[in-house]
C-alpha cells in the first residue's frame, strides 16, 4: 500500500510534466525559436473567390486557422519565410497596400510583413535587407501580411499569414535568383 506522501510526490511530479507538456504544446516553434509568440486566438475558415496567380493557401470551410498579434523579435539578422505574393490590382495580394493606399507593379522590390513585424504601420517605407542563399535585396515595405485577419474578400479568402512571414513580389524573388514555384524559402532581414 503507498503512503500519503508518495502518492502527493506522484501527483506532483504527474502534474508538473502535464503542465510542461500542456505549455510545449501552446508555443509554437517559429523563426525566432521557441516560444516566441503563440497564437491569440483561432481564425474559423470560410471559402469564396479565391484569385490563384501565385499559387496561394486558400481557406477552407470550417477548418481554423491560427491569428498572431506578435512575431519575433527583430535582430541583426531576423529569421523569416519568404512568401510569393503579387502587389498588382486583381492579383493575389487582395487590395491596395495598407502603406500608401497603392497598388505596386510586379517589377517593384516591396514586401509585406507579418502584423507584429509591421508594428501598426511604423516599417512603412522602410528598406529592409533581404537575404537568401548568399544573395541579398533591398525591398521596401508597403504592406502587412495580415496575421489575424482573412479569409475574406480583402484577403483574397487566403487565411491569417503566420508571424514570421516576409511576403514578397517577384521582383524580390528574382533579385535574390529564387525559383518563384517553390512558394517559401528560409531567408534572413534585417533593418537598414
Amino acid at each position: 500500500m503507498a503512503t500519503a506522501g508518495a502518492i502527493a510526490s506522484t501527483a506532483m511530479f504527474l502534474l508538473v510534466v502535464l503542465s510542461a507538456s500542456h505549455m510545449a504544446s501552446s508555443l509554437r516553434l517559429g523563426a525566432g525559436g521557441l516560444g516566441v509568440c503563440r497564437a491569440s486566438g483561432y481564425l474559423p475558415g470560410r471559402s469564396g473567390n479565391c484569385e490563384k496567380s501565385n499559387d496561394p493557401d486558400c481557406c477552407e470551410d470550417g477548418k481554423e486557422y491560427p491569428q498572431y498579434r506578435c512575431s519575433p523579435p527583430v535582430t541583426a539578422s531576423t529569421k523569416a519565410v519568404l512568401t510569393l505574393n503579387s502587389f498588382e490590382k486583381g492579383k493575389d495580394g487582395g487590395g491596395p497596400s495598407e502603406c500608401d493606399n497603392a497598388y505596386h507593379s510586379d517589377a517593384e522590390k516591396v514586401v509585406a510583413l507579418s502584423t507584429g513585424w509591421f508594428s501598426n504601420m511604423a516599417r512603412c517605407g522602410h528598406q529592409i535587407k533581404i537575404s537568401a542563399n548568399g544573395n541579398s535585396v533591398y525591398a521596401k515595405v508597403v504592406d502587412e501580411c495580415d496575421s489575424v485577419h482573412g479569409c475574406d474578400d480583402e484577403h483574397n479568402f487566403e487565411p491569417p499569414c503566420d508571424n514570421n512571414i516576409v511576403d514578397a513580389s517577384p521582383a524580390v524573388w528574382d533579385a535574390l535568383g529564387l525559383d518563384q514555384s517553390v512558394g517559401m524559402v528560409d531567408i534572413t532581414w534585417s533593418e537598414e
